[in-house]
């Protein structure tokens, strides 16, 4: 339920996962105004879901208790919240931001910086889990920010997801969210690979992803990702770009920090790969394209 003093939330980017987050939190009974960058896209989803649609992030801002962010990169992030005409142009005193979007601690910290000049309390919480728990609300969230500003957050984080976890401050949950997914992209190129082999040496690959879940070789991305690549169904869960980028940010702070991260420098190069064949707005279970013509083999 709509609670610790928050009534209206405005929720910026409804593109697959942000319309099935934004209506969770609606469900919860939060009242709800959006902004799209595409406006028709804004408007259906209101006319579902009984929401406001807003004209601009500035308006917005000016209307809601809190603000959650749901969008593509730290330019769009920067943009709807501290651009020109983003929600910090005309926000209201103890006006909070959260952002679920995958930034980077890097950009998320600069953002954060920009809305204290103005007062305006950030939190990054960015998300993990599929589009199905999305719809349910059963999302993973690791959260960075103060003790006191996550406090106030929660309701609406509670809405969205099932595991939250405050993971550290500001800027740490981003670190949390891109080191994960740069494991996951390392295994599911891990997957790809021992399919290849198993068909190249002979072995059913039914009866492979059957014992593999009892050995110590199991994994999420075996149970998710093996059968997508065995039929080349590649319908986009996480597209192979947005995996792409989340494993260069990852990257980037592991060189910041000094800490080196072959596996997931070894996936990126796959992953720049089957972009490379036009697969980056499939799902990254793509990368099995270009593993396969390295290999010459085929699932």
């Amino acid at each position: 339920m709509a609670g610790n003093g928050i009534e209206r939330v405005g929720f910026i980017g409804l593109g697959a996962m942000g319309r099935r987050m934004a209506a969770a939190l609606r469900r919860a009974g939060f009242e709800l105004i959006v902004w799209n960058r595409t406006r028709s896209v804004a408007e259906a989803f209101a006319a579902e879901h009984r929401a406001l649609v807003a004209d601009t992030p500035a308006q917005l801002g000016t209307r809601v208790d809190v603000v959650v962010s749901m969008v593509a990169d730290g330019d769009a992030v920067a943009a709807v919240l501290t651009g020109p005409d983003g929600v910090a142009a005309g926000a209201p005193l103890g006006l909070f931001c959260v952002d679920c979007s995958t930034i980077g601690p890097t950009a998320a910290r600069r953002i954060a910086g920009a809305l204290a000049e103005q007062e305006i309390a950030f939190v990054d919480a960015p998300v993990s889990g599929s589009l199905p728990a999305a719809e349910a609300g059963t999302l993973t969230i690791m959260v960075g920010g103060s003790d006191e500003d996550v406090q106030r957050a929660w309701p609406v984080l509670a809405a969205m997801g099932e595991l939250i976890v405050h993971v550290g401050a500001l800027g740490q949950g981003q670190l949390v969210k891109v080191i994960t997914n740069a494991m996951a992209a390392a295994n599911a190129v891990t997957v790809g690979e021992s399919l290849l082999l198993a068909k190249r040496g002979g072995v059913d690959l039914e009866a492979f992803q059957r014992v593999v879940p009892g050995t110590s070789g199991a994994s999420r991305m075996l149970d998710q990702k093996a059968t997508p690549m065995r039929k080349h169904d590649y319908t986009p869960l996480f597209k192979l770009e947005l995996m792409l980028k989340d494993v260069r940010l990852c990257l980037e702070e592991a060189q910041a920090n000094g800490i080196p991260f072959g596996s997931a420098a070894l996936a990126r190069q796959w992953l720049v790969a089957g972009k490379g064949r036009g697969l980056g707005e499939q799902d990254y279970a793509a990368v099995i394209e270009p593993l396969q013509g390295a290999a010459g083999e085929s699932l």
